[in-house]
C-alpha cells in the first residue's frame, strides 16, 4: 500500500529514519562516499522537513518512502527515494515513483543519484529519464543529474 506520509509524525519518523539511513549506506557503499546528506540526518532535521512524502508499506510496516518537492507549477523534483534493504528488489522504488506519477502528474520530472548507483542508474533510464549532468561532488565522487519530460 503507498499512501502519504508526514515526517513529523512522531510514530513513523524513527521508522523512516532508519529507513533512510539504511538506504543511504548502501548508496555510500557504492559510490564509496559517505557524505550524503541525508545519511546524517537526525531525527529533529527530517521531522522538520518541507518536503512532500509518500511512503510504501509492507504489511502494515514502512518499507519505503519517496520525498519530492515543486520547484515550478510544472516539474516535480524527486529528493529522496530509499527502500530498507531487507525489503530491495521487490519493485517498491518503483511503484512508488508510479505512484508519484499519478498523483502529481507534471511535464517535468528532475532526480539526481550517485553515478556509481548502478541500481538507480538504471531505475531511472528505464523509466525514461535522460542524463543531463554529472557533478563532482568530492575527489572521485561524481552525482548524476536526470530529467524525464512527458507530454501529459
Amino acid at each position: 500500500m503507498i499512501r502519504p506520509i508526514n515526517p513529523a509524525d512522531p510514530g513513523l519518523a524513527p521508522r523512516l529514519l532508519e529507513i533512510q539511513h539504511r538506504a543511504y549506506a548502501v548508496e555510500a557503499a557504492l559510490i564509496g562516499f559517505d557524505g550524503i546528506p541525508p545519511l546524517q540526518e537526525d531525527l529533529a532535521g527530517l521531522m522538520v522537513s518541507t518536503e512532500h512524502w509518500l511512503g510504501c508499506f509492507e504489511d502494515g510496516q514502512l518499507v519505503a518512502a519517496v520525498a519530492y518537492e515543486f520547484p515550478d507549477h510544472e516539474t516535480v523534483d524527486i529528493t529522496r527515494l530509499v527502500v530498507d534493504p531487507a525489503y530491495a528488489r521487490r519493485g517498491h522504488a518503483r511503484a512508488l515513483l508510479d505512484a508519484l506519477d499519478d498523483l502529481e502528474p507534471r511535464g517535468v520530472s528532475l532526480v539526481s543519484t550517485g553515478t556509481a548507483n548502478t541500481p538507480a542508474v538504471n531505475l531511472y533510464l528505464g523509466r525514461g529519464y535522460r542524463e543531463t549532468e554529472q557533478v563532482e561532488v568530492g575527489p572521485g565522487v561524481r552525482i548524476t543529474k536526470f530529467r524525464r519530460e512527458r507530454v501529459l
